[in-house]
C-alpha cells in the first residue's frame, strides 16, 4: 500500500524521493512527512501583531511542492543569497582583453555627439517656440542631460580614459552643466561601488533598517515611498544625503570626504556655483520663463531619469534580492545583487548604463564594451545573472516594477546577516 502525506488539500500520495540533493535546502525527514524550510531567518513576534515578522520570506514547504517546482522546468532550487561557486577572477578571465581598453578618442566622440544634440534640441525648441513642440523637447532634452551625466559618470570611474586630467576636466564640464558637483559625487559614488549590497555601508538607495524606518514620521515615509516624490530626490540627496546619514556633497568638511579630498570638493563646488550663476544671468537676458522651458524643466526630467534608473538597478526584481551584513558581505556578493535593465531605443542614447552588473563588478570597463563583456561573463555568472526583460522602443514596462517595489520594499530587519526587504502594511493607511 502506498504511503500518504498530509497536504493543504487533504491526503495525497507521498512523492518519490529524488536522488539529487537540493542546493541551499536543509531537510528534516520523518516516516511520512517531509518538511523543508526555504528561507531560514530570525523570527520575531509582537503582542499587537499575530503575524510572523521575518528578515526574509519564510515558508514551510510541504512534501510534493518541491516536485512541482523542480520538475516543471528541470531546474534545482536556487538561493540568490548563497555564496557563488566562482570568484571575481573567474569572471574577469572570461571577459575579452580588448573590453578593458579605454580609447579617449572614442569617449570624446560620444561627448561631441551628445553636446551637439543638446544644443541642437535647444535651438530647435527656441526657434519653433510652440506648445506642441515644448513637451517633446522636454522629454528629449531631459534624456540627453541624463546621457551627459552617464559620460561624466565614466570620467569619475576612470573608464573614460587613462588620463586623470582629461577625466577631471571632461567630468567637471559634463556634470557642472547639469548641476552635479563632480568630485563630491565621484567620491560618494566610489563609496557606493565599494560597499554595494551592504545594509549599513552602502551609500545610495540603501535599505532602511526597521528601527530607522519606524523612527521616521509618517510624512517622511510617504514622501520616500509615494510616487512621484522619490523621483525628485537627487538634488536633496546631494545636499543632505539619505536618512540615517549626515553630510553634503558640497561641504569639504563632510564625513563623506577625507582631508586629502577637500580641495577637489571645493573645486567642484565652485564649478557648480558658476553654472548656477550662469543660469541666473541667462534669466535676465532671456527671461526666467524661457530659461525654465529650455533648462529648468529638462533638468527635473533628468533628475527623474537618474532616480528611476539608479533605483531599478538595485530594486524591483520579480524575486527579492538579498542585502548583507558582517562577514556575509563581500564585494562580489554585493555586486551580484545588481540588476541589468533593457531600455529599448534609450540603450544607446544613455550609453548602455542599463548593463549594470558587469559595470558594478568592473567599473573600469568603458561603457561601449559593457554589452560584449556581459555576454562573455554570463556562462560564469549562471543563475546569479538575472536576465532583463526585453523592452519595447520605450521602456514603459519599467514603471510597473517601480510602482510594485515602492509598495513592497520598505525596510529590512535590524538583525541578520542576509536580509530581504519587508513591507509595512500600514504605510498607505490600510492592511494589505
Amino acid at each position: 500500500m502506498a504511503s500518504w502525506v498530509l497536504s493543504e488539500c487533504g491526503l495525497r500520495p507521498l512523492p518519490r524521493i529524488y536522488p539529487k540533493p537540493r542546493i541551499g535546502l536543509s531537510s528534516v525527514s520523518t516516516t511520512n512527512l517531509n518538511l523543508r524550510r526555504i528561507s531560514p531567518s530570525p523570527i520575531r513576534t509582537d503582542r499587537n501583531c499575530w503575524a510572523l515578522r521575518v528578515s526574509a520570506p519564510l515558508r514551510i514547504q510541504i512534501a510534493g511542492e518541491e516536485e512541482e517546482q523542480t520538475t516543471n522546468n528541470g531546474d534545482e532550487f536556487f538561493d540568490p543569497g548563497a555564496p557563488p561557486p566562482f570568484k571575481l577572477s573567474d569572471i574577469k578571465a572570461a571577459i575579452p582583453k580588448h573590453c578593458w581598453v579605454k580609447n579617449p578618442w572614442t569617449s570624446m566622440s560620444y561627448v561631441v555627439r551628445d553636446v551637439a544634440i543638446v544644443f541642437g534640441l535647444a535651438a530647435a525648441a527656441a526657434y519653433f517656440n510652440n506648445w506642441l513642440v515644448w513637451p517633446l523637447y522636454w522629454f528629449a532634452q531631459s534624456t540627453m542631460f541624463w546621457a551627459l551625466f552617464v559620460l561624466g559618470h565614466d570620467c569619475g570611474h576612470g573608464s573614460f580614459s587613462n588620463n586623470h586630467n582629461l577625466n577631471s576636466v571632461a567630468g567637471h564640464i559634463l556634470h557642472s552643466s547639469i548641476l552635479v558637483p563632480y568630485h563630491g559625487w565621484r567620491i560618494s559614488h566610489r563609496t557606493h561601488h565599494q560597499n554595494h549590497g551592504h545594509v549599513e555601508n552602502d551609500e545610495s538607495w540603501h535599505p532602511l533598517s526597521e528601527k530607522l524606518y519606524n523612527s521616521l514620521d509618517d510624512i517622511t515615509k510617504k514622501f520616500r515611498f509615494t510616487l512621484p516624490f522619490p523621483l525628485l530626490a537627487y538634488p536633496f540627496y546631494l545636499w543632505g544625503r539619505s536618512p540615517g546619514k549626515k553630510g553634503s556633497h558640497f561641504d569639504p568638511s563632510s564625513d563623506l570626504f577625507v582631508a586629502s579630498e577637500k580641495k577637489d570638493v571645493i573645486t567642484s563646488t565652485v564649478c557648480w556655483t558658476a553654472m548656477a550663476a550662469l543660469l541666473v544671468g541667462l534669466s535676465f537676458v532671456m527671461g526666467p520663463l524661457q530659461v525654465l522651458k529650455l533648462y529648468g524643466i529638462p533638468y527635473w526630467g533628468f533628475v527623474m531619469w537618474l532616480d528611476i534608473v539608479t533605483y531599478l538597478h538595485h530594486h524591483g526584481h520579480e524575486d527579492k534580492v538579498p542585502w548583507y551584513r558582517g562577514e556575509e558581505w563581500s564585494y562580489l556578493r554585493g555586486g551580484l545583487t545588481t540588476l541589468d535593465r533593457d531600455y529599448g531605443w534609450i540603450n544607446n542614447i544613455h550609453h548602455d548604463i542599463g548593463t549594470h552588473v558587469i559595470h558594478h563588478l568592473f567599473p573600469q570597463i568603458p561603457h561601449y564594451h559593457l554589452v560584449e563583456a556581459t555576454e562573455a561573463a554570463k556562462p560564469v555568472l549562471g543563475k546569479y545573472y538575472k536576465e532583463p526583460k526585453k523592452s519595447g522602443p520605450l521602456p514603459f514596462y519599467l514603471l510597473g516594477y517601480l510602482i510594485k517595489s515602492m509598495k513592497e520594499d520598505h525596510f529590512v530587519s535590524d538583525t541578520g546577516s542576509v536580509v530581504y526587504y519587508q513591507t509595512d502594511p500600514n504605510l498607505y493607511g490600510s492592511e494589505k
